[in-house]
């Protein structure tokens, strides 16, 4: 049985005397103040539960994605009367996971506002060493203070162009790469390869692998992050990547609910409008999304975007008919939701911090992420919940299915993990997987003695390394031109795209044209040994290019 079912039964044991009388459970310091309290009136749009009670299976234990993952029972118990412990400032805090500056550890923020955790962001990563040393004082701060569950540590590490952790850490390619390869072994090998550096670097979480479905060139904010542009291939090898990362021992957070891949916006900037219907969306980008909460996924990030078909002009974030509705109760979702950063344009346009972070929290989001202001976040939280705008039960709720997720793992993290610049060659073996031929021979040698390339400096330098590495000269000889994110069609003897495949279509070559879906040295090694005829393309397009010969070999 999957962590999120388990949630759903204890939670709904534990807060029924809450839903009825709408009153959470307090602590002794805090009864006066809640029985002088106005009576909450709720969400504007109640959304009740319908979604079958579940029950535990034959162990008691609850798993996900199929890798035995999950808060137990007694977890879940242990969790809920934490939270239910807080004070109601500490609670506010405890359901926000905010971002920080400069590269030592965050105690003082996080103590001080007794938060969930934090995202740590390039900007916060010096040396791989000094991040791991970060992370450790941070736990042990937290720890010294008196809290008795680990902080969430969490990042973006989903590979290609989103990357946060890099220095000695292993580099992985782009996600399309898993489609392009369709191999979930593989997809599965990398993301615990990637996963287990993670852990041994003191993270609890990664804001990885994306579940959206790329609509192709017109989307402007997934593209390569997404598997394909096919919704039961992105569905697999999200899956895939899921209990990777969970038999590392780290938390997937799954995202962009309810698709993000389907929009011509980016919603950094500003909100944008998915107008299919709600058959189109269960049709296409709803169905990765099905597919892992059917297989038990424990964690999901819900992304700022105007659904039309259900909640319109309303961030879905902030929306209850698309959280507590279309995620909750119509998918059966009942794991860890997290917003999607609330410093977005999408958000920060129309809402403080601490109006959007209430208004997430009675959405059903249990994790508000990277507000502007966590301190005036978390006043928000607990100015609502005081005036009665906001129940103390529905924020127990998510703190409990945040403590109970780190308890969990706390108690179930491997003993082995992955020294930085360790997973090579699972990095390699996916990118060897993924490249494409869309032109020219399919076998056989691509160039002569010496390469001669244009494109990125620092690409460039790496596929010179892999060349030389290899016996060739550089400089001179069969030109290679390489394009990367958000480049356009060249011409020379050997084109090669780097992120999506899409320039392919209006590039000109002599010999062959080939998607490589990254830049990572391992993926210039794996062209290496196309272009020598050393090895096969064997990837596939996993999205439609329009002009090109083929879609692989």
């Amino acid at each position: 049985m999957s962590a999120r079912r388990a949630v759903a039964v204890l939670l709904g044991a534990a807060l029924l005397l809450a839903s009825c009388s709408d009153e959470g459970a307090t602590t002794s310091g805090e009864r006066a103040e809640r029985a002088s309290a106005p009576r909450s009136s709720g969400p504007e749009t109640p959304v009740p539960s319908t979604a079958p009670t579940p029950s535990l299976d034959a162990s008691g234990h609850a798993g996900a994605a199929g890798a035995g993952w999950g808060p137990t029972p007694a977890e879940m118990r242990r969790a809920e009367r934490l939270a239910h412990g807080l004070s109601l400032q500490d609670l506010a805090g405890q359901v926000i996971v905010a971002e920080y500056t400069g590269t030592r550890a965050p105690a003082p923020l996080v103590n001080g506002l007794h938060l969930g955790g934090v995202i740590v962001m390039s900007d916060n990563v010096g040396t791989t060493d000094a991040l791991r040393r970060s992370n450790q004082t941070l736990q042990a701060a937290v720890r010294k203070a008196g809290r008795d569950w680990p902080v969430f540590i969490g990042v973006d590490q989903e590979g290609g162009i989103v990357e946060r952790v890099q220095g000695s850490a292993t580099r992985f390619p782009t996600f399309m790469s898993a489609g392009a390869a369709d191999d979930t072994d593989l997809t599965e090998r990398a993301a615990a390869a990637s996963g287990a550096e993670l852990v041994d670097l003191g993270f609890t979480a990664v804001f990885a692998p994306d579940g959206d479905v790329t609509s192709g060139p017109d989307d402007p904010t997934i593209g390569s992050r997404s598997a394909s542009s096919r919704p039961k291939v992105v569905a697999q090898q999200m899956n895939a990547a899921v209990d990777g990362y969970l038999s590392a021992g780290i938390l997937p957070v799954v995202k962009h609910f309810p698709g993000h891949g389907s929009v011509a916006a980016d919603s950094h900037v500003e909100l944008p409008v998915q107008r299919k219907t709600l058959r189109q969306l269960r049709d296409s980008d709803l169905v990765p999304f099905e597919s892992g909460v059917s297989r038990g996924v424990p964690s999901m990030m819900v992304a700022h975007l105007d659904i039309r078909a259900v909640d319109p002009r309303t961030p879905s974030s902030l929306s209850r008919p698309v959280v507590s509705g279309l995620l909750r109760r119509d998918l059966g979702f009942d794991g860890l939701v997290v917003s999607d950063a609330m410093n977005m344009g999408a958000v920060t346009d129309h809402y403080s911090s601490g109006a959007a972070a209430v208004r997430t929290l009675q959405a059903g989001v249990d994790v508000v992420l990277m507000p502007v202001d966590p301190r005036a976040a978390r006043d928000g939280i607990v100015r609502a919940v005081r005036q009665g705008r906001l129940d103390r039960s529905r924020v127990e709720e998510a703190a409990t299915r945040m403590i109970a997720v780190l308890l969990h793992q706390r108690d179930r993290r491997p003993a082995l993990t992955r020294r930085p610049g360790t997973s090579v060659e699972a990095s390699y073996r996916l990118s060897a997987a993924a490249a494409t031929s869309v032109s020219g021979p399919c076998r056989g040698r691509l160039v002569g003695k010496a390469v001669r390339a244009t494109g990125s400096p620092e690409v460039v330098n790496r596929f010179y390394a892999a060349a030389r590495a290899a016996g060739l000269r550089t400089g001179s000889g069969t030109s290679v031109a390489l394009i990367g994110y958000g480049g356009a069609g060249r011409s020379a003897d050997v084109v090669v795209t780097t992120d999506t495949p899409y320039p392919l279509a209006s590039s000109r070559a002599t010999v062959s044209k080939i998607a490589m879906y990254g830049d990572t040295p391992e993926a210039m090694r794996a062209l290496v040994q196309v272009l020598l005829g050393k090895a096969r393309a064997r990837g596939h397009l996993p999205v439609p290019v329009p002009g090109v010969a083929r879609s692989g070999c």
